[in-house]
């Protein structure tokens, strides 16, 4: 036998062209060098003005696009990268930015960066007593559109007067002057009307006629203008505002927010400062907010796990019920699932309408049962009632979708087993306790603990019921007995003249530190249902 000769194979001529591959990575890295310019250019412009975390946030994801691209071990990753940058943007972001702003004064009047503060303090002008006043009429130019002024002043001189140019007066070729000294016309010029005037004072305001240094403006008198001086003056060398009209030296306090005079008074509005734990201090320490927020918590965890337990057994008992084949079924379970179907808002409006305490047929028809007078049960002003009510709400409005998710549980559910429970001489208590209950836990599980979760941060039926109320009494914010923790830290946040969105963020870091242990805590749990499943 002769001996087999083996060759290595040959190289492939199925090579991509040169030009392809050079092409697409100049065209790759021209993607990255114009993504990187505007990223770095946003990034410049949030921190100018102040949003360092947007702007950290968004140097994460140049970075991380830029590494994504660059790097031939992360190819796998550049199809994921917009998923992933979207999701920095729209979920770590908002939940980074709510714990930083739990660290903050953040509220009514420190709303700003401080940058922004300074910018609008400066933007503030006052007349100084020496600067006289003028009487103005407005011209507008047929042909650009730009608006001069008229100006008359004390002792009848006339002055006309464009946006950044010197004064004119007698070289202007004016028309005849009417009693007030405007002229009747101005080649070029329409002289506006004192209605076509107040629709554009605002367009108007914002321009200064006259060289800089001599500029006029108008005041706030329709009719007047005059040179107005710039009230607030920054200096970044000693970090402090003076009030040219007051000669008051304001410093930068960065433990309140507050550019504050040596006697204390302060300029508004003031920024945004950090304040370390003092937001979390307040909820532990000030029983003011402690004690209100306590039976919050106590209430908000009793109603999502009641609203649960019973939507639960409730749709459950309809699962079981309806399994067996009777007549209507279909159309029985079809009314049972309007709840389901109706817009939640809608449900909610008509439940409010049912339980007045003077009209609502609910109260009238315990009224005739139990023989009470008008008013009973006070579903709206009674702590209990409102309680009681909120709950029959939740459960009316979920127990349809656990009766269709049991519904299909159930049904997956292996007959033979039940059969075998039956030759064993099983009770049916005995069988849905030992073996319907701890199944159907296995797949519902998730779907309780997700449930959970909604009726925890279930807003909609505090609010729309009741507003959280009724009030309650001696307590430093706007809180209510059926208030639940998000519908409390709407009202800190949004629901009165005075918003403490500093706090509110540090309740909202809170609520999502327990929502966190609850669902580990019921994850863990799960494991024991799937084990006793299993076994």
């Amino acid at each position: 036998m002769s001996a087999i000769e083996v060759r290595p194979d040959k190289p492939s001529n199925d090579r991509p062209e040169r030009s392809l591959t050079t092409g697409g990575t100049l065209l790759r890295l021209l993607g990255l060098v114009i993504f990187t310019a505007f990223s770095l250019l946003f990034i410049y412009l949030l921190l100018s003005d102040g949003f360092w975390p947007l702007a950290i946030v968004i140097g994460i994801i140049t970075v991380g696009i830029n590494y994504i691209f660059l790097s031939p071990g992360a190819y796998p990753m550049r199809w994921m990268s917009p998923g992933l940058a979207f999701m920095m943007l729209i979920s770590v972001y908002p939940i980074a930015y709510t714990i930083y702003i739990s660290f903050t004064n953040y509220g009514t009047g420190h709303l700003l960066p401080k940058s922004q503060v300074i910018q609008s303090l400066e933007a503030r002008t006052f007349l100084p007593e020496e600067s006289g006043v003028l009487n103005y009429t407005v011209f507008r130019n047929n042909d650009t559109g730009e608006y001069a002024l008229w100006l008359v002043g004390p002792e009848g001189r006339t002055f006309f007067a464009t946006i950044g140019e010197e004064f004119t007066a007698e070289e202007i070729k004016a028309g005849a002057l009417n009693e007030d000294g405007v002229p009747t016309s101005i080649p070029g010029w329409t002289a506006l009307t004192r209605a076509e005037t107040v629709r554009n004072v605002t367009a108007i305001s914002q321009f200064s006629f006259g060289r800089e240094e001599t500029a006029v403006q108008l005041t706030g008198r329709l009719g007047q203008a005059a040179q107005l001086q710039p009230r607030f003056v920054y200096d970044p060398a000693t970090d402090s505002i003076t009030d040219m009209r007051d000669n008051i030296v304001y410093t930068a306090d960065m433990t309140t927010g507050f550019f504050t005079a040596p006697d204390g008074t302060t300029l508004n509005p003031g920024f945004q400062v950090t304040v370390g734990l003092k937001n979390y201090r307040q909820f532990l320490t000030d029983p003011t907010y402690r004690g209100p927020l306590l039976l919050i918590f106590a209430w908000t965890v009793a109603f999502a796990l009641l609203s649960v337990l019973l939507s639960f057994s409730l749709g459950l008992m309809i699962a079981v019920v309806f399994g067996r084949t009777m007549p209507g079924q279909k159309i029985i379970k079809s009314l049972l699932i309007i709840p389901f179907a109706v817009p939640q808002v809608i449900t909610l409006l008509v439940w409010r309408g049912m339980m007045n305490p003077l009209q609502g047929i609910v109260p009238n028809t315990l009224q005739a049962i139990f023989n009470q007078p008008v008013g009973w049960p006070p579903f709206f002003a009674d702590p209990v009632w409102v309680k009681v009510a909120l709950i029959i709400i939740n459960v009316w409005l979920a127990y349809p979708y656990f009766m269709l998710i049991s519904s299909g549980a159930l049904q997956a559910i292996p007959t033979d087993m039940y059969e075998a429970a039956d030759i064993d001489g099983a009770s049916a208590w005995q069988q849905f306790r030992a073996l319907t209950l701890p199944l159907l836990l296995v797949s519902v599980g998730p779907l309780l603990i997700s449930s959970f979760t909604v009726n925890f941060n279930s807003f909609n039926v505090i609010y729309l019921f009741n507003s959280g109320g009724p009030p309650m009494v001696g307590t430093a914010t706007a809180a209510g007995h059926s208030d639940i923790l998000i519908s409390y830290v709407f009202k800190l946040a949004f629901g009165s003249s005075t918003q403490q969105l500093g706090y509110a963020a540090a309740i909202t870091f809170i609520i999502f530190l327990l929502m966190i242990f609850v669902t580990l805590f019921q994850f863990k749990r799960m494991g024991t249902w799937e084990e006793v499943g299993n076994a």
